[in-house]
């Protein structure tokens, strides 16, 4: 379960940032590859790996 955790922090830091200091000012920063693709993609992998430690037996419960 920890590595699942690691996984979704991992996403989590990478979706930080890319915004303006200005309201009015459109910042194409957000639509980087590591916001758009690799932030969501640690993410999914993090809660399929939960998922996985969820539901898997545990050997030794029998």
């Amino acid at each position: 379960m920890a590595a699942g955790i690691v996984f979704m922090i991992i996403g989590y830091l990478l979706m930080q940032g890319g915004g303006s200091e200005d309201p009015t000012v459109f910042n194409e920063e957000i639509f980087n590859a590591r916001r758009i693709t690799w932030a969501p993609l640690m993410l999914i992998i993090g809660l399929v790996i939960e998922v996985y430690a969820i539901m898997a037996s545990n050997s030794s419960n029998g």
